[in-house]
Formats: structure tokens, C-alpha cells, sequence
């Protein structure tokens, strides 16, 4: 059973068909209980290290930014990894501290760099010369001093999806390790920034932690180097990455067992470690919720259609991802049995390719609801409004406790922007 559902079709102390009731379908389900063990995992890892006195972990936001999220980990004392300035207000807004928050990405503009001086993040993870430079002409135009790391590529295989590699020579991400000692040294020499760490992160979903140890070692090398020079760093990032289980058979390893050849390699050393997990704290901790509106069956396949579709869950279409998907019981439930046959689990857009599942083995009556499991990163982050289809609601379980954290969109509200020719 997914670790999120506490017993078939229940999620914490609620039934998935209350939460149904209540909040309608399509709804992406979270549980706090969920999200507090995952952060508790990396918490105990570093502890069990030496590590939790000079560590931080920094929630990748991007995995999943609802605010009530964000606000659960900011209570948990976590920092946050950001790749836009609309991250860093949501992250404010959500009681975030700046001074935990290491800003990634490979293009920041003028004014995302701007308010994030202004707001006092804790550093700067740079990608490109281009943008060493621009961020000292900015934080001299403040009168500040930027604290700077350099993401590094340290070109190490992550053996994982070739769209969420990031850590070979032929990524767009980091500065080649072949280029980073020297970008450093004309960092160290700008006069508006303060180096002040090094930043690596080489891929998403990853189950095998010998890659990251591998960059890591790259990484403790290329800090040597550097002290060798002058140039002291005081921080380590390792970035994130570790996967989870999608499939039931195919479990990911515990978050101990991954970091712990991570951590062995920094336990004695005099740097802070920073960290930046971001599917592993949030997707095994969320759902989303469907009703199977139309069973159509066919000479070659089984269609169930459901009311989510790829705008709401875009993995399964964009990476042929895989996602569990359960059948929810409904209280009351009963009468005739009914006969499981092979089905498509597809969505009402018009697209050949909305799909959530392929070949799945459920006895399906319509009107029936079905969970979409480990649905918590990448799912509502990525929800578009295609097909002019409001975006799901958003509801966190805590304990009895049901809280509506995102109210389902509105069609009007897709297009009061927009504006007819006069």
C-alpha cells in the first residue's frame, strides 16, 4: 500500500470519499502527517552523521509550491531551493525565511536578482559567467555584497529520465567543472560579491546514491583546490534528487540508506552541508482524486475516462511516467459484483496522448472514484488550463482535519486578463 494512505481509500483519519464529497473531483489530496516524516527522514540522516548542527535542507520548491506546503516545512525550520522570483514571494508569503533560501536557475533576470539582495537570501547558486557578472553590477547598484555559490556540472551520469538529467557536459545546467576553478578565481576578484559555497545537483529520481557520491567527491576536490588558493568556501550543496516508489514493486531506498554515502564523505569536514530534496519530501505525500465519468469499451481497448486529464497530471504524457492508480471504496458500496477488465485510464482532453495509465487491471463501475498515487511533485505545479479547464482544487488532510489550501479555479477566471479587439 502507498506509504500516504493510512488504509485502502483513506488517507490520515478522512475517507478519500469525503474529501470527494466536499471538495469535488479532479482534487490533488496532500497529507501533512506524509510531509512531516519524509522532512523527518533528512532530518535524522544528517543527525545520525554529526550533521544537524551545520546542515540545512532546502525544499526544492518547484516540486510542488502550494503555500500550505511550503508553510508546513517553514515550520519544520527547512529552507528553501527557488528558481524564479515568483518562488521567492510564495515562499515569503508562506512564512519562509529568507535567510534559508538558495536561489537556483539558469537565467535570472534583473529584478529577480534585485529582490532577492533586498530580501537577504542566504546565497546565490550561479550557473554562467554571464551571470556572475550581472549579479555584481546589480548588487553594486544596491550598494551590496552578493553571496555566491557556483553550481558546478560536475558531468556524472545519473542513470535516470534523459529530461530530468542535469548533470552532464551536454545539460544546459552549472558551470563545467572543467571551466569552475577559474570562473572562481574571477569571482573572488569581483567586487560586489562574497563567495561563499559550491553547488551540485545532477538529476531527478534518483534511486542509486553511488552518482551523487561521485559528485560529491568531485565536489570535496574542487573545495581543496580552492582553499589551496585562498579562496575558502563555507558551504557544501549537494543539491537533491533522491526518487521514490511509484510503483509498488519497485521501491526506493529509504532516505538514510541513500545520503548516507553522501554524508560519510562531509561528516568530518568544517563546511556547512546545504541539501535540496524536493520529490522525495513531497510526492509520495500526494494524490490526486478522479471520478470515472464514461466507461467505453473498445475492439482493442478498454477505455475508462476520467474527469483528470493530462492538464491536471502532465507526467504520464510528458515522460510516460507511471503512476499507481487505486480504486477508492465508497461507503455503501455493494450489490452486483463487478468483473475487472483491462482498461486506459484517459482524461477528456483532446489529445490522443491524455493519458494517466496504461493497461491498468480494475473492476470499474461509472461514477466510481480512483486515486492517482505519488502525485505530490510534478503534478499541480505543473497543471495547465488546456482545453480552458479550470486547475484542480488543492485540500490538505491533517489528522480528522480537512482543509481546503487551493479553491478550484473558475472558467471565468481563465480569461479575465484577456481583452476583445476593440
Amino acid at each position: 500500500m502507498n506509504p500516504m494512505l493510512s488504509a485502502p481509500g483513506r488517507v490520515e483519519a478522512v475517507a478519500l470519499a469525503d474529501v470527494a464529497r466536499e471538495f469535488g473531483t479532479p482534487c490533488y489530496v496532500y497529507s501533512r502527517a506524509a510531509l512531516e516524516a519524509a522532512y523527518a527522514g533528512y532530518r535524522d540522516a544528517l543527525t545520525q552523521h554529526g550533521l544537524s548542527g551545520r546542515s540545512l535542507i532546502c525544499y526544492a520548491v518547484k516540486a510542488n509550491s502550494n503555500l500550505a506546503i511550503l508553510n508546513v516545512f517553514a515550520r519544520l525550520g527547512a529552507g528553501f531551493d527557488i528558481v524564479s522570483g515568483g518562488e521567492l514571494a510564495r515562499v515569503l508569503a508562506a512564512g519562509g525565511e529568507a535567510k534559508k533560501i538558495v536561489f537556483s536557475g539558469v537565467a535570472k533576470s534583473r529584478d529577480e536578482m534585485r529582490a532577492a539582495l533586498q530580501a537577504g537570501i542566504h546565497c546565490f547558486n550561479v550557473e554562467s559567467l554571464s551571470e556572475l557578472h550581472l549579479l555584481n553590477e546589480v548588487a553594486g547598484e544596491l550598494g551590496q555584497r552578493a553571496p555566491v555559490s557556483l553550481r558546478v556540472n560536475p558531468d556524472v551520469d545519473a542513470k535516470t529520465h534523459p529530461y530530468i538529467s542535469t548533470g552532464l557536459k551536454s545539460n544546459k545546467f552549472g558551470v563545467a567543472f572543467t571551466d569552475a576553478l577559474d570562473v572562481y578565481r574571477q569571482a573572488a576578484k569581483l567586487p560586489n560579491l562574497r563567495v561563499t559555497g559550491i553547488d551540485c545537483h545532477i538529476g531527478s529520481q534518483l534511486l542509486d546514491p553511488a552518482p551523487a557520491a561521485e559528485a560529491t567527491d568531485k565536489l570535496i576536490g574542487l573545495v581543496d583546490a580552492l582553499a589551496a588558493e585562498g579562496i575558502v568556501l563555507q558551504h557544501i550543496d549537494v543539491g537533491g534528487g533522491m526518487g521514490i516508489t511509484y510503483q509498488a514493486n519497485d521501491p526506493a531506498p529509504a532516505a538514510a540508506d541513500y545520503l548516507a554515502p553522501i554524508l560519510s564523505r562531509l561528516a568530518k569536514r568544517t563546511e556547512q552541508v546545504v541539501m535540496e530534496p524536493g520529490r522525495s519530501l513531497v510526492g509520495n505525500a500526494g494524490l490526486l482524486l478522479t471520478e470515472v465519468r464514461v466507461l467505453k469499451p473498445g475492439e482493442v481497448k478498454n477505455f475508462a475516462i476520467v474527469d483528470a486529464a493530462m492538464n491536471d497530471l502532465a507526467r504520464p504524457a510528458l515522460y510516460d511516467a507511471w503512476h499507481d492508480i487505486v480504486k477508492v471504496p465508497q461507503v455503501g458500496a455493494g450489490g452486483t459484483a463487478i468483473p475487472q477488465k483491462t482498461y486506459e485510464i484517459v482524461g477528456p482532453v483532446c489529445e490522443s496522448g491524455d493519458f494517466l495509465g496504461h493497461d491498468r487491471d480494475l473492476a470499474l463501475a461509472e461514477g466510481d472514484l480512483l486515486a492517482v498515487l505519488s502525485a505530490g511533485a510534478y503534478g499541480m505545479a505543473m497543471a495547465s488550463n488546456y482545453n480552458t479547464r479550470p486547475r484542480a482544487a488543492e485540500v490538505m488532510i491533517d489528522g480528522d482535519s480537512m482543509h481546503l489550501v487551493r479553491e478550484r479555479e473558475k472558467v471565468a477566471d481563465l480569461f479575465a486578463a484577456e481583452k476583445r479587439l476593440p
